[in-house]
């Protein structure tokens, strides 16, 4: 089944989509994030295809997501390690793991997130930039922003 592009459209999270939307992807990042670096390593946790993930691997470096660290030369071997543009999908992993504990993970949560300057278990929590308050999707409002093109806000009801 090929996959829609959502290249053209002008929405940050079809953006997103464009670049970590595949199935494999996330869970590629998942174990990135964890420390996984070398491709035999992603292929024998996940399970993968050798074919998709060598695919997947070569997206996510061309969209400077992951990059290729060569530690080998004969035969050429490489690291795939996070950029900052890789790293700054933390949030993203965190929420859809605390999603999943919550709704998806009857057995309990699989893994926990240990806070490293307290040593406590810890969640992620959502607060606004500004006052550092807790945030939820009831307790803010949205706005057209100045790349809205295809405006995406839809006109308030009355």
């Amino acid at each position: 089944m090929e996959r829609k592009s959502f290249a053209d459209m002008h929405c940050s999270v079809a953006q997103c989509l464009e670049v970590v939307g595949e199935w494999w992807s996330m869970l590629i990042l998942r174990d990135a994030f964890l420390g996984v670096t070398r491709f035999d390593a992603f292929q024998e946790r996940l399970g993968i295809s050798r074919n998709v993930l060598n695919q997947r691997l070569t997206r996510l470096v061309a969209e400077g997501v992951l990059k290729k660290v060569p530690y080998s030369q004969r035969p050429p071997r490489y690291d795939y390690k996070l950029t900052e543009k890789g790293r700054d999908l933390w949030p993203v992993l965190t929420a859809m793991r605390q999603w999943g504990d919550k709704h998806a993970a009857p057995d309990g949560p699989p893994i926990r997130m240990v806070h490293t300057a307290c040593g406590q278990v810890s969640e992620a929590v959502m607060t606004c930039s500004a006052c550092g308050e807790p945030l939820s999707a009831r307790q803010v409002r949205v706005v057209r922003g100045p790349g809205d093109r295809d405006q995406l806000v839809p006109p308030a009801r009355r």
